[in-house]
């Protein structure tokens, strides 16, 4: 067990992380940038970890990637990756602007193999984070307590681990072996198999309307051979969002601004009327090969997977079978017609997205350190205080303040420069103190 002290630490190797990593390394203060590090509980960079399906694809151009729209000329854009591998000639014969998955996440690992001075560690999670005090209760910084028994000391924490999955009330009853969530599907669809009544395929349920729950129907009828799934979703059906070029406007980076200076009535009528963008809705062309695969097996006379619309599960619980065993028994409400009936299976799959709350961790250090409210600025920093020398930046969890596209990849490459913009200002700021002693009264205060 040791002590490491670092200038600024970040909680998640994913792209918003990766992209403020890379931002460090371009800018004019490349001393902060051989202080920082990212922490990864994982032994490698995955980018939507559970669900790096071989047929899924990107939502936005491979131009939004973790640089290019901040820094065109940068080494770590995405082209440069196709380049440096000898993939660029075979991509752009492609003629898309929407990438795999697989290969946008083997171009983040890339970035983190290639980063020179922003260490990267993995296999290490933040267990508890504590602030650091000056005596007249100023926060100095942190200290991070690592489930390897070591403990990081640093002034500016950076968040990008993302929301929290969300699980509906009705089903956090159910025993934890039949509810897979989308951040869990690639890891545990092998072991769901496994619940299948003897001698038949698996009968799983798909409960959401949006991309995540269609990836996971679509994938079920590899993974689960011979099964029929069964999706459920309170819409009236399966649609796209909308893709027009007058919305995607207001995922400029530029609209950050205009949110940010929005009244808190106003954002919050534009962020409803936003979702339709991005949130209960699919890809158009993966909306095609869904219905042209129900369609197959219908003409056919396959097994047949169904999509539900208008309906909603009101109750669940499981129940032994005749000979052993035991099965999901889903208490699904029509809308049309206000009925209830039963649907049993084995196993269910969540694409229910993601808590709105901030993150549990998150919310577990505002309450260590004693606000009453999570508020943070354009700059994306928590306010700590105006006495404050240590900051706490969030990432990926700020649409309330910075719009939808804060949760997405968008607007990385600008959010990036924001905060280390900021990073940079303040260091300057206090360089009348001297950087050195804010430093030096942090490490006082952990050894106090």
């Amino acid at each position: 067990m040791s002590v490491h002290d670092v200038d600024v630490l970040m909680i998640g190797a994913g792209p918003s992380n990766l992209a403020l990593a890379v931002a460090l390394e371009e800018c004019d203060s490349p001393e902060v940038a051989g202080r920082a590090m990212v922490l990864e509980q994982y032994g490698d960079v995955k980018w939507q970890r559970n669900l790096l399906l071989p047929w899924t694809r990107s939502q936005v151009s491979y131009l939004k990637d973790l640089v290019t729209l901040r820094n065109p000329r940068s080494r770590f854009s995405f082209l440069n990756f196709l380049h440096e591998n000898g993939e660029l000639d075979a991509f752009v014969n492609l003629g898309t602007f929407n990438p795999f998955r697989w290969q946008l996440s083997a171009y983040q690992q890339w970035v983190a193999d290639t980063l020179e001075h922003v260490r990267v560690r993995y296999q290490v999670r933040a267990e508890r984070i504590q602030p650091i005090r000056a005596d007249d209760a100023a926060v100095l910084g942190f200290v991070v307590h690592l489930s390897d028994g070591d403990t990081i000391v640093c002034r500016d924490l950076v968040f990008g681990g993302g929301r929290d999955a969300f699980v509906p009330e009705v089903f956090r009853g159910l025993p934890t072996e039949r509810v897979i969530h989308s951040t869990e599907y690639g890891s545990r669809v092998g072991a769901a198999t496994s619940l299948a009544r003897p001698g038949g395929p698996l009968r799983p349920v798909v409960v959401g309307g949006a991309q995540s729950a269609a990836e996971m129907f679509m994938a079920l009828h590899q993974d689960a051979p011979g099964s029929s799934p069964v999706m459920l979703l309170r819409s009236i059906a399966l649609k796209n969002y909308q893709t027009s070029k007058f919305v995607n406007e207001l995922f400029y980076p530029s609209f950050v601004d205009t949110f940010f200076g929005m009244s808190d009535q106003v954002r919050h009528k534009v962020l409803n009327e936003m979702h339709l963008t991005n949130y209960a809705g699919l890809a158009p062309p993966f909306l095609d090969e869904l219905y042209a695969m129900i369609y197959r097996q219908k003409m056919l006379g396959q097994p047949v997977s169904s999509v539900r619309g208008l309906t909603e599960v009101v109750g669940a619980k499981v129940e032994p079978v005749p000979g052993g065993g035991a099965e999901v028994v889903l208490d699904v409400r029509d809308l049309r017609y206000d009925s209830v009936e039963q649907v049993r299976c084995d196993a269910l799959f969540l694409g229910t997205g993601f808590d709105s709350r901030m993150p549990a961790m998150v919310r577990q250090l505002a309450d260590t350190i004693g606000l009453p409210k999570v508020t943070v600025n354009r700059h994306y920093r928590v306010d700590l205080g105006a006495d404050a020398r240590g900051a706490l930046y969030l990432q990926g969890v700020n649409e309330a303040t910075h719009g939808i596209s804060d949760s997405l990849i968008s607007v990385l490459a600008q959010r990036s420069a924001d905060i280390v913009g900021d990073i940079v200002d303040r260091r300057v700021a206090d360089r009348g103190a001297g950087v050195d002693q804010v430093s030096a009264d942090r490490a006082l205060a952990v050894r106090a």
